[in-house]
Formats: C-alpha cells, structure tokens, sequence
C-alpha cells in the first residue's frame, strides 16, 4: 500500500491511497486540473481512481469531486445520512455507502466515527498485514476505537491548532469555541496525547494534517508531538502535511 497526501488544510485536503489493485482517494478538495497535476508525479491520471471515500461533506473536502465525476468512472463512498446533500450535486448512481466494516479486495477498511458538526468518518486501512490510520475533522476520538487503532504502520492525523494561538487569536468568540470543542478539530497537544498511546514498534511514519494556517505552524504542530513522543523514547518519523505542496510518498 502507499500513500501520498495530495493537499491538507482548510482550502481542500486530497489524499491518494494505492493498493495492490486499485487507486482511491480520501476526499477530494481540491480542482480536477490539480488532482491530474498531483496523479501525473506518480504516473497516473484521474481515469485510473477508481474509489473516493468522503470523510464528511463540508466543502473544502469535496468541493471537486462533480467536476471529477463527470470526467470519470469513480463511484464515491458515503455514509447514507451524506446521501441527501450529495445528492443536490452529484447523482446519486454514483454513491457506494460504507458499512462499519468492509472489504474492496485485499482492502479493509474499518471506519472511525469522527465527532465534528457534520456526520462523518476516518479508516483503518489494512491490505496484507500493512496499515494505516486515516483521521482528520474531529474533536476527539472515541477510545472504544484505540484497540483497533494501535500500533499501526502509518498513523494521518489532524492536529489542527495550537490552543493558545487559537483563543489569543482574531476569530470569533463562537468560531473559537466550535473549533476547541469536541466537534471541532483536534489540538496539537491533544493529537501527541493520542499518539503517545497508539503508536507501536510496527509504527514507521506519523503525518500531521488539516494544519490551520491562522492558529498553527507546522513547526508548532511538529514539535509538540515531536518531543512529547520523545521525551517518553518514542522516536518516529513525523512529516507534516501542507496546503500547497504534496507530500512524498509513503509505501508500507
């Protein structure tokens, strides 16, 4: 399996996941002349995406998928209570909808209910004894969840916003209440709290998402999960994802 963070942040978050079989995408937010852009660096084009899996239906996550769907033979994958705003968008032939846990050939994902102020979900993703965790827009995780998420290989995780910049920051009162909350987006403290009882000796490489570009840096975001992993002898790699620029990719 590999992975490569096309685009993350508030102004669109793409992801790109292959398998042994197929190529999908994790929502997508971002145009369909920038996703051919992105899919051409690792020799691909949009024809062959076969699957998105939506998170949740807030814009910045799927505000290019009509104009993707319409050039392409990609079935989308919703949960049902997404059905009826999609469906003022896209037909709705082309939804799939996820149960708690499937199987798309050697792929299986099993979703994480996400805690936002829309429904919706983040994966595990197994395919031949490789993992990966995928979750992003939430204000927290359920721990009934943690069993199934430990010590994977590969952990894309929000860590949206330092807290103190957030609440010494220009937003609204309410805007800063809704994103501290737990249906907003995690910290970056409370993102290395949960790193610090996932991650395992099977863990290769941690990613830092959906990083605010008014309440955070990435190097805030690196560093807090940084040295609370170390300072307990945890040492990974941690890249951070970004708005303009991918990733590189992540093979486990």
């Amino acid at each position: 399996m590999k992975v490569k963070v096309l685009a993350s942040g508030s102004k669109g978050n793409s992801t790109l996941v292959q398998t042994d079989s197929f190529s999908f995408l994790i929502d997508l937010g971002i145009t369909y002349q920038s996703l051919a852009y992105e899919l051409e660096k690792v020799n691909l084009t949009p024809q062959d995406i076969s699957f998105v899996f939506l998170t949740h239906t807030h814009s910045d996550h799927i505000k290019g998928l009509a104009s993707f769907l319409k050039k392409t033979n990609a079935k989308v994958y919703i949960l049902e209570e997404m059905a009826k705003e999609l469906a003022r968008k896209i037909p709705s032939d082309s939804f799939l909808y996820y149960q708690n846990s499937f199987s798309i050939g050697d792929l299986s994902i099993q979703l994480i209910r996400i805690s936002h102020d829309v429904e919706g979900v983040g994966f595990i993703l197994e395919e031949n004894h490789h993992s990966c965790v995928y979750i992003t827009d939430t204000g927290y995780i359920n721990e009934r969840y943690f069993p199934f998420m430990k010590n994977k290989e590969v952990y894309i995780i929000e860590s949206n916003h330092d807290e103190e910049m957030l609440m010494n920051g220009d937003y609204p009162y309410l805007l800063k209440q809704r994103v501290i909350s737990d249906r907003g987006h995690l910290s970056n403290s409370t993102t290395a709290g949960y790193l610090l009882k996932l991650v395992g000796d099977k863990t290769q490489c941690i990613v830092l998402a959906h990083i605010s570009e008014n309440n955070n840096t990435e190097e805030l975001a690196f560093h807090t999960t940084h040295d609370l992993l170390e300072a307990n002898q945890i040492f990974k790699r941690i890249l951070v994802a970004k708005q303009y620029e991918s990733l590189e990719e992540i093979e486990v």
